[in-house]
């Protein structure tokens, strides 16, 4: 059998609405936008060809058929909200949805995200790996960080962290292949190699025509990519943000000061309808406030240039 039923936000915004008699304190309880109530109240009308509401713009006064239909909608949210109970229990508490490269969340997200859950009492995070590029993940996400040219379509995109490269290597590499004064002086060295960090905007900024290195390797993860520096495999090109522990404990060297801009940032991407949420909105003001301001984070950044205590983490690996 097919069933056409309204989508269920429709109905809660719909019972919420009659209830209070105010779409403010609807969008209050239901932890949404105004913008968004009265966008669920004019789907569900337009589905069902009839109003639910007269009088003026503002008064929610039940029309006679809006109140016959708000007897169905009672009836079927009591019985939806009873089973299982210990579901319903549960859902008291929301859970934030959260993709990222492993990189990023290792060296960024997990160590900041119990700041955010602590701000919000009533909310889990579920934190999950996604691939770089692909996006590939284990679950379906309400938020994600994204590695990659910022065109993802049908999604919200929001300009997170984009940063300058520059080389790395290890101490014991430096001291195994001497120094290395000119940028011209790599041409000795193992360039590593990462599909997700070109060496050609760097290369171009050192005027160095040297072709794209290749190398036995190519590591998929950035994390990766530094860690087979760390372990004097050779030089690879990092940023700031990604390489602050490893810089700050001396197990990476920076070679030059010379920086070039990538071909790739971090973005943030929701789907459209999830921009509506209130944790959702709070996490990119949250995550966008950490990123632009160094001093929140003991780490250098460059932003991309214009062009209770009960809370509970959960980390999936995708």
């Amino acid at each position: 059998m097919r069933y056409s039923i309204p989508p269920i936000h429709c109905l809660t915004a719909f019972e919420t609405v009659a209830r209070l008699r105010s779409l403010s304190k609807a969008a209050d309880e239901l932890h949404v936008s105004a913008s968004a109530v009265g966008h669920r109240l004019r789907q569900l009308q337009e589905g069902l060809g009839f109003r639910l509401f007269t009088g003026t713009q503002g008064e929610y006064v039940l029309s006679a058929k809006g109140t016959e239909y708000l007897e169905v909608v009672k009836t079927c949210l009591a019985s939806l909200n009873h089973f299982p109970l210990e579901t319903a229990r549960s859902s008291a508490r929301r859970t934030l949805r959260i993709a990222s490269p492993p990189s990023f969340a290792r060296q960024f997200l997990v160590a900041r995200l119990p700041d955010f859950i602590r701000r919000h009492p009533r909310l889990n995070a579920s934190l999950q790996l996604s691939v770089p590029l692909v996006g590939l993940k284990s679950d379906d996400a309400d938020i994600e960080v994204r590695f990659g040219d910022g065109r993802y379509e049908g999604q919200e995109v929001i300009p997170l962290l984009h940063e300058p490269v520059f080389p790395v290597c290890g101490p014991q590499y430096l001291a195994r292949h001497g120094s290395f004064l000119h940028p011209e002086d790599l041409a000795k060295a193992t360039m590593l190699r990462s599909a997700l960090e070109p060496w050609r905007p760097w290369l171009d900024a050192a005027g160095l025509d040297w072709p794209e290195p290749t190398a036995d390797v190519d590591y998929f993860d950035m994390g990766l990519l530094l860690e087979a520096c760390v372990n004097g495999q050779g030089v690879a090109l990092a940023r700031q943000t990604m390489a602050a522990g490893y810089l700050g404990s001396g197990a990476l060297v920076r070679l030059f000061e010379l920086t070039a801009w990538p071909t790739y940032g971090y973005y943030l991407t929701v789907l459209p309808e999830n921009m509506e949420r209130l944790e959702v909105a709070d996490f990119i003001t949250w995550l966008k406030g950490i990123v632009a301001k160094p001093e929140s984070t003991d780490i250098a950044h460059t932003i991309e240039p214009s062009g209770s205590t009960d809370g509970s983490l959960q980390v999936n690996k995708g």
